[in-house]
């Protein structure tokens, strides 16, 4: 059975205002030769039970990392997330919460806000923190208009190791306010090439690096800042949450604005999001901060209190001289990586680095047994690297689907001009065993020779 809200009347009284005589006179300037005649062949309606029956095949025709056994990074990884995370976060003053317009009424989830952005300026090594961006992509652009309005100048540079995903979104944010896009050579060892900064931070306000970046390489981030800073811009580094027990913090390495995804910490992979944008700065460019930003005050009778501050919200944004339309946040998956910070500790969020990097490592030196592998860049690594195989990475990946593993990412399928079009990414987390890691090295071995 059909349902139509509009009765016959209401069809006839809308037709007069249009002056159309028929429904089918107002698809006339639709030409003849592309429109159907006659009736569409669509069956009959289903029950509930129907539906639910027919979308649980379908779905069951997916294999994901709930099925598989995951080496796949690139952005979006499969650490554990502990239950009491969202044990926590689904109490209904965290699921059901929005924009704290009332403070008095919103003091928890305030509070919680502002203890997420304490330790987020703790793991960055800077001074502020807002109450979260979208995702880890979009705080890229985001962070580089900061920096623009803070120089300005209107040229900002990619180092050509950056995720391509957040390059192409820096690409599109920069079409409408004409922001000239630039990017950087890299040599062998994965990292951007020193000799080819001068010439593309000349008259930039902003060099944007990633650290781990997305061949898995750690940067020399010191000497980036040197360079960026001499050239009188800023430094924004996008960085990996989960390094943050073993590597120093990139403000302490002279990084001015710091982003990064949030998803590694508390957030399951959700089919691709929602994530959480992470994104501090140095005082001197809080005004410029987009988003909620959670301050701490006392009310009238001298008791400790939270509140929205230095609000960027749409009735408040100064048309073009807005740095940003950004006027939200991902509170509750702000507030996961908040809980999952404060579960690990310092000791917990060092173990998880120190393991991540051991297994990586370990599943590097096993791959590199096989014959034929190669590392596609010889730079140090954290928790992903980039190994060359002898056969075909995405017909390799295909093998090892049917052997039960996300084997990693054909390079190629993201950088098609790099060159590596024999590489795969793989990413290995705490959660992987050293006999998953065997297993997936013996599988990976035995589809190149299947396939060479």
């Amino acid at each position: 059975m059909e349902f139509v809200p509009h009765t016959d009347a209401d069809d006839a009284a809308m037709l007069s205002v249009l002056g159309a005589r028929s429904i089918n006179d107002l698809f006339d300037q639709i030409p003849t030769a592309i429109r159907y005649e006659g009736s569409l062949e669509v069956p009959s309606g289903l029950s509930e039970p129907e539906v639910l029956r027919d979308l649980a095949a379908l779905a069951s025709r997916n294999r994901s990392a709930d099925d598989l056994t995951c080496f796949l990074g690139a952005g979006a990884y499969d650490h554990h997330v502990p239950s009491m995370v969202w044990a926590l976060l689904s109490r209904g003053e965290f699921a059901t919460s929005y924009t704290p317009y009332q403070p008095e009424l919103s003091q928890g989830v305030l509070q919680a806000l502002f203890e997420y952005q304490t330790m987020v300026t703790e793991v960055t090594g800077l001074d502020i923190s807002n109450a979260s961006l979208y995702d880890g992509g979009s705080a890229v652009p985001e962070a580089v208009t900061m920096a623009l309005a803070a120089t300005k100048r209107r040229v900002a540079v990619l180092a050509g190791t950056v995720h391509p995903h957040y390059a192409q979104l820096m690409r599109t944010y920069a079409r409408g306010p004409g922001i000239e896009v630039r990017t950087t050579e890299w040599g062998s060892d994965g990292r951007v090439d020193p000799s080819s900064l001068t010439t593309a931070l000349d008259g930039a306000g902003a060099l944007v690096v990633q650290h781990p970046n997305f061949l898995g390489v750690l940067e020399d981030v010191p000497e980036l800042a040197d360079a960026t800073h001499a050239a009188g811009a800023k430094l924004i580094v996008h960085f990996d949450l989960t390094s943050a027990g073993i590597l120093e913090a990139p403000g302490a390495l002279g990084a001015d604005i710091v982003v990064a995804e949030g998803q590694s910490l508390g957030n399951h992979l959700n089919f691709g999001g929602p994530y959480v944008g992470v994104i501090a700065c140095r005082r001197e460019d809080v005004r410029r901060l987009p988003g909620r930003l959670v301050g701490e005050t006392v009310d009238r009778d001298g008791r400790r209190a939270f509140v929205l501050t230095l609000q960027a919200r749409e009735q408040h944004i100064r048309r073009e001289k807005a740095t940003s339309n950004i006027c939200t946040n991902q509170t509750l998956n702000a507030l996961a990586t908040a809980v999952t910070l404060a579960w690990l500790g310092p000791q917990g969020l060092r173990e998880l680095g120190e393991t991540c990097l051991a297994k990586a490592h370990y599943a590097r030196e096993r791959l590199l047994e096989i014959p034929g592998t190669s590392a596609a860049v010889d730079g140090p690594f954290f928790k992903e690297f980039a190994v060359r195989l002898p056969a075909d990475p995405v017909r390799i990946g295909e093998r090892a689907a049917a052997d039960g593993f996300l084997a990693g990412l054909p390079v190629r399928t993201l950088m098609p001009d790099a060159g590596l079009d024999d590489v795969l990414l793989v990413a290995v987390t705490e959660k992987r065993s050293a006999a998953e890691i065997d297993a997936f090295a013996h599988s990976i071995a035995r589809a190149c020779k299947e396939e060479s």
